[in-house]
């Protein structure tokens, strides 16, 4: 076959490639951790916030972990949380962090990289 003429299978390689990974996707388990600073207004607001999120969003596939920095401190230094509320997805990677009350559903899902795929042909 000349380099200028596609290959069928190519196309369907790309299309199973597709298919499987918005699958995995789909299936993902999400690790989550939220940095808060006692049970202030902003720390109970991003709390809410982000297990309607996971509730709505993420149905089953996350575990979520909330760490109050007023009684263990020395994890803001060691995992280099500067404010908080800080929500951190550990998995799947990469690796995102996020900054405030969590209150735009919008932004979480896109630093959560929760956003739908969009291919154009």
């Amino acid at each position: 076959m000349s380099q200028n003429q596609p290959d069928d299978n190519q196309g369907a390689d790309k299309s199973e490639e597709f298919e499987r990974l918005l699958e995995d996707r789909q299936y993902s388990q999400f690790v989550l951790w939220l940095y808060v600073t006692g049970l202030t207004t902003r720390s109970t607001q991003a709390i809410d916030s982000i297990k309607n999120i996971c509730a709505e969003d993420l149905k089953g596939r996350y575990e979520l972990e909330v760490i109050d920095l007023a009684k263990q401190s020395e994890l803001a230094k060691e995992e280099n949380i500067i404010a908080a509320p800080t929500l951190v997805k550990q998995l799947p990677l990469p690796l995102r962090r996020l900054i405030g009350d969590l209150s735009n559903k919008e932004r979480v899902l896109l630093g959560l990289d929760l956003k739908p795929i969009t291919w154009s042909v």
